[in-house]
């Protein structure tokens, strides 16, 4: 069915010469891939998957900014009013394994840009929507989108970069885009929500969508991603399981503090009691039972990965309550405006840029392990200095300026060299599970973390809104807490140019035989 764009890509791959010298490896760890026929076209196609992080992190953030607007405008009830701004991260990271597959079986490329097609149609419907439900739906659907081209775009930079610093550079690029992505929703909204309405911030976000949509399907003509000729197959059994266990347990976190009598309300615990048995059978059907399960485990057998993957839970997790309630506390105890509030968190997006572009050319000299520490150190020290913010006049450079930079530094550089250590040590065949797995652990980490949070603010809202946003804070600092704790103990090296998986596999198989010596 697929014969023919599966040769057309494997007459795109070239083998790997054995053995590779020392030099060789760090020239190819350094040169533009071969797929690339010049340097525009990769310029295009770096683009197009930077900013459709950016795209992601813009419809995440100034949608809580624009919150407020909407709640007047069409008249959304208290108990909904989280619906409109979780759903579409729920939505996203329920269904990243699912598209993962299908770029498995069908290629990166058309998945990266279907993605972004959906997402382009349903951010322009919801700016037309006339009720807080057809809204929800409209961010519902709309949430599919980066399920999609999320993933794919992980694949695609794993699959086509070299271990290296060129690689380095574009993943440390690829996490800077999201601080700045985040900020410019926060000031996207701020002036619609100001200056214009509340639609605009759909309809600039779906233009920038289709700035990226053109200028991917240019860059992206001249590229033949090589794919592996296996049986390779969707694993209904997995989607069946995982997308709604995923989601009734989001769901029954997200909605407990907010539900009539709170987790004793029945739907609650049916549906997170629900989810948790769906995940059970899931974790059964995706070891024992699928033939080609969405999440192999044999990615968990790669040394310190499980370790890793624990820790960034909880350290995306401390980044979403650092973001959500960060803004509120700016807002609603300092009393700033949501314009004043966007200045507020512009050193995100400055340190974001700035910390990409010195990543990109140090990531290969500094310990992996190293950085991964100073990126909790950063998650750390950004809910402490909330935690301990005076309500009363604070001191912006004292405080919030200091924890605004700590934040970037957590999110930037343990966003890229967890996504390095994790591509580089995993074969092409797993590149698709890889990009769903670090997304996943992104959106639903914090969503399940928001809603613990949001959770510890409910119990304690009697002791006022300071004391209550406070709490969170010090939540996040016991959850960052822990993130350290993992990190002491998982070994990551220096991200510089070497052999791939499958080299190495090669090299091991040419010394077993004896045709090679290294």
């Amino acid at each position: 069915m697929h014969g023919d764009a599966k040769s057309e890509d494997l007459d795109a791959q070239t083998e790997p010469q054995v053995p590779l010298d020392k030099e060789s490896i760090e020239r190819l760890g350094r040169e533009r891939p071969a797929l690339f026929p010049n340097r525009w076209v990769e310029l295009s196609f770096c683009f197009s998957l930077l900013a459709s992080e950016l795209l992601a992190e813009y419809f995440v953030s100034g949608f809580n900014t624009l919150l407020p607007h909407l709640t007047t405008s069409l008249n959304i009830p208290r108990e909904s009013q989280t619906w409109p701004a979780s759903v579409f991260s729920l939505v996203t990271g329920a269904f990243l394994l699912p598209a993962a597959r299908i770029a498995d079986i069908h290629g990166p490329r058309l998945v990266f840009n279907a993605g972004l097609v959906w997402f382009l149609i349903w951010s322009f419907i919801a700016g037309w929507s006339q009720n807080y439900k057809m809204l929800i739906v409209c961010r519902a659907l709309q949430g599919l989108g980066p399920s999609a081209f999320l993933p794919a775009g992980i694949m695609l930079i794993g699959s086509i970069y070299r271990p290296g610093p060129r690689k380095n550079l574009v993943f440390s690029l690829y996490g800077a885009f999201s601080p700045i992505g985040f900020y410019s929703g926060i000031c996207v909204s701020g002036l619609s929500g100001h200056f214009l309405s509340w639609r605009w911030y759909f309809w600039i976000g779906c233009a920038i969508a289709l700035v990226v949509l053109v200028v991917s399907l240019v860059g992206m003509l001249m590229i033949r991603l090589p794919t592996e000729e296996s049986s390779m197959q969707m694993d209904w059994w997995g989607c069946l399981t995982i997308v709604p266990g995923l989601l009734l347990v989001v769901f029954a976190i997200t909605d407990g503090s907010h539900a009539p009598d709170g987790w004793r309300t029945p739907y609650i615990l049916v549906t997170f009691l629900a989810g948790i048995a769906l995940l059970c059978a899931a974790f059964y059907v995706e070891g024992w039972v699928a033939t080609s399960p969405l999440l192999h485990f044999d990615i968990f057998k790669v040394k310190y990965m499980s370790p890793l993957f624990v820790a960034l839970s909880f350290s995306y997790g401390v980044f979403g309550i650092y973001l959500f309630y960060a803004s509120f506390y700016i807002e609603d105890i300092f009393g700033k405006n949501s314009l004043t509030t966007a200045l507020y968190f512009a050193p995100m997006a400055a340190g974001g840029l700035i910390l990409a572009t010195l990543g990109g050319f140090t990531l290969h000299l500094l310990p992996g392990k190293l950085l991964l520490l100073i990126s909790g150190a950063g998650y750390l020290a950004s809910m402490l200095l909330f935690a301990l913010i005076p309500s009363r006049n604070p001191n912006y450079w004292s405080y919030i300026f200091p924890a605004m930079v700590a934040a970037t530094i957590g999110v930037d550089i343990g966003y890229s060299v967890s996504n390095i250590f994790i591509t580089n040590n995993l074969p092409q065949n797993r590149q698709g599970a890889a990009g769903a797995m670090i997304n996943t652990i992104v959106f639903v980490g914090i969503s399940f973390f928001l809603g613990v949070a949001d959770l510890v603010v409910a119990e304690t809202e009697h002791l006022g809104a300071e004391r209550s946003y406070k709490a969170a804070f010090w939540f996040g600092v016991a959850c960052s807490g822990v993130a350290v704790l993992f990190l002491v103990f998982i070994k990551v090296g220096r991200a510089k140019s070497d052999l791939t998986v499958e080299e190495r596999i090669e090299i091991q198989r040419s010394m077993a035989t004896g045709d090679v010596e290294i």
